[in-house]
């Protein structure tokens, strides 16, 4: 990966967006995996992606967060500038509006109810956004909003990984029920990296969504994923009541949380800190609602 610090920001800055070199720069913290942001004074963002992998993300964003903007109730980045390669970077970046709030990961006052509530109805909102200029699921969204039997290779070779560490016939049994049905509608607006970090709140609620890189079109299965890695119980119950959709739609979410857990545990998709995939796991698992 690049090595992207603060200097670098401050040199693409000055070099290309003169207005805004005086403009102190600071890392956000923690980063995210694809990109490395960075404050720019008061009301901006710099978003640079981390490696070439992520490059496409840029023009996808750029494309598709004015479309998504004038439909959703909550804000999203608003891009305002668009960055060029250089001799030190080799990839486009992005200047945003900075959005206040913490991310869900770090708040430390959150009712995970009402969130739940405020999450589904916002993934609700965001399948009625009209699709013309929405790119379908694929590569470019690691092929979020496709169907989870893409990654089927990748659920077999893990629990051949794991062997006896995990209860493999639980397993295949949940990720069995994932491949019974397909999306049966016109493709819809999934955001496709639901999870804590990427979900901002102030004063206790939802007030934001961001880092739509891997977004597109297909199937929204992939975004009820936070049912099993962060809600729980009660709170699960009130998310899948205000997200909606079939029992089958909830079936292959199920699945995709199945396959991310195990890929993760059998060392094939990125670090598993503190074990967390392996929890995840167990509440995918013993999950008393979806069979």
């Amino acid at each position: 990966m690049t090595d992207i610090t603060a200097d670098l920001v401050r040199e693409l800055v000055a070099e290309q967006f003169p207005q805004w070199s005086d403009l102190p720069v600071s890392p956000v913290e923690p980063q995210g995996w694809d990109n490395r942001t960075f404050r720019l004074g008061a009301e901006l963002a710099v978003r640079l992606p981390s490696a070439e992998g992520y490059v496409a993300a840029v023009e996808k964003e750029d494309r598709s967060l004015p479309a998504l903007a004038r439909f959703l109730p909550l804000p999203v980045p608003e891009v305002v500038a668009t960055g060029r390669p250089n001799g030190r970077y080799p990839f486009p970046w992005s200047v945003r509006r900075w959005l206040a709030g913490d991310t869900v990961a770090g708040a430390t006052e959150l009712d995970r109810t009402v969130l739940a509530r405020d999450l589904g109805d916002v993934l609700t909102a965001l399948r009625e956004v009209p699709t013309e200029h929405g790119p379908a699921g694929g590569r470019h969204s690691y092929f979020r909003g496709c169907h989870p039997s893409v990654y089927g290779d990748q659920v077999e070779t893990a629990l051949a990984t794991l062997g006896d560490t995990v209860d493999a016939v639980a397993c295949e049994a949940v990720w069995a029920n994932a491949l019974t049905s397909a999306w049966p509608n016109a493709p819809v607006w999934f955001h496709g990296d639901v999870a804590p970090g990427n979900l901002l709140v102030t004063g206790g609620r939802l007030s934001a969504v961001i880092d739509f890189g891997t977004c597109g079109v297909g199937d929204p299965a992939c975004d009820l994923v936070m049912a099993w890695t962060y809600f729980e119980g009660e709170e699960r119950q009130v998310f899948r009541k205000a997200a909606g959709l079939s029992d089958e739609v909830w079936r292959r979410a199920r699945g995709w949380a199945l396959w991310k857990a195990l890929a993760t545990m059998g060392g094939l998709s990125g670090p598993d800190p503190e074990g967390f995939q392996t929890r995840v796991l167990a509440e995918v698992l013993h999950d008393p609602v979806i069979g």
